[in-house]
């Protein structure tokens, strides 16, 4: 089982920047496509930012060119840099891993983290 937990949410004024990171448990982290999800009130989880096993990484259009994910398979970390937010970035950010075999899917989640952007 893989335990995924999130931290560096908070509040920050329009136009500033956040990095979030997500800690995997376990050895199985460099195996694992990694995602950004993000949920505000009312509305539906989307998605973020993605990166593979293997590095390649696709973005959400609302974020491209702001936002930027990483991953470090040393520190089984995934990080996401937010840059120029607005306060329609204002969610609760999820970390997401998934790790598809010859014998089935497993996905995780982390508990989420609050990002507010507001002045």
């Amino acid at each position: 089982q893989v335990q995924l937990v999130e931290s560096g949410g908070g509040l920050v004024q329009p136009g500033g920047s956040l990095r979030l990171s997500c800690t995997a448990s376990g050895s199985i982290f460099n195996t694992l496509d990694m995602a950004w999800y993000r949920q505000a009130p009312g509305q539906q989880r989307d998605m973020v930012a993605t990166i593979t096993s293997g590095g390649s990484t696709n973005y959400a259009d609302s974020v491209k060119g702001r936002f930027t994910i990483s991953r470090n398979n040393a520190k089984n970390t995934v990080y996401l840099q937010m840059n120029s937010l607005k306060p329609e970035d204002t969610a609760v950010y999820y970390c997401n891993g998934v790790r598809t075999r010859w014998s089935g899917r497993n996905e995780y989640w982390g508990q989420g983290t609050q990002v507010t952007v507001s002045s």
